[in-house]
């Protein structure tokens, strides 16, 4: 057993977290399920983690690690848009664990980084800290949510699946009656699958970053 508690860091154990809930949603990740794809027992993993909440944390954990907030100079709004998008940089590979990062941002040193970042942005541009709690909250709530919302995502797996289910929303959608639904019916395609995903996500970053502007 310590020969397995060598092999089996945190981090490992992490990575083929995330790589099973990539594949096959975050539904399929159990204990005894990775457990199973390492080779090892239960009991193993527990060394590390002692139950799936434990493990669910340090998926996000992992995912707010990976952002790599940028170090320039410029205006405090380019500066929150770069950091913004650094985030999603983070954040897109893995929609299917993306929904875990906003309630756990303030549990991590890397959550708290990132966190500490965004407020010090808010704060320059010359809201108050109470004021930057609730728009720094809200804006990275809102930009995960441009992953977990992105038309076409779904919880279903295989890929394959994920597409046929969006190509019924698309039927659904096409189908609506244009007298009662013109405007949904006529962005059917849009609402089905994101046609341009870098320009969505760029469209919806500007967004964030307009409000905030437009309220100072």
């Amino acid at each position: 057993m310590a020969k397995t508690r060598e092999k089996l860091s945190r981090e490992t154990i992490v990575d083929g977290a995330l790589a099973l809930a990539d594949r096959e949603g975050l539904d399929a990740l159990t204990i005894r399920r990775l457990a199973q794809d390492h080779g090892v027992t239960p009991m193993a993993l527990y060394w590390h983690f002692k139950d799936k909440h434990e493990l669910v944390a340090g998926l996000a954990e992992r995912l707010l690690a990976d952002v790599s907030l940028p170090d320039s100079d410029g205006p405090w709004d380019a500066r929150l848009q770069a950091a913004l998008v650094a985030v999603l940089a983070a954040v897109r590979p893995h929609p299917a664990v993306a929904g875990l990062v906003p309630p756990r941002i303030l549990e991590s040193d890397a959550g708290l980084t990132v966190a500490d970042h965004v407020l010090g942005l808010l704060r320059e541009a010359g809201f108050t800290a109470e004021e930057a709690a609730e728009l720094g909250g809200y804006l990275l709530c809102a930009g995960v949510t441009l992953v977990t919302a992105e038309p076409g995502a779904t919880d279903v797996h295989p890929a394959s699946s994920r597409d046929e289910a969006a190509e019924r929303k698309r039927v659904a959608l096409a189908a609506l009656p244009p007298e009662r639904f013109p405007n949904v019916a006529a962005a059917a395609d849009a609402l089905a699958v994101c046609g341009d995903e870098d320009s969505y996500f760029e469209r919806g970053v500007d967004l964030l970053v307009s409000g905030v502007r437009g309220l100072r």
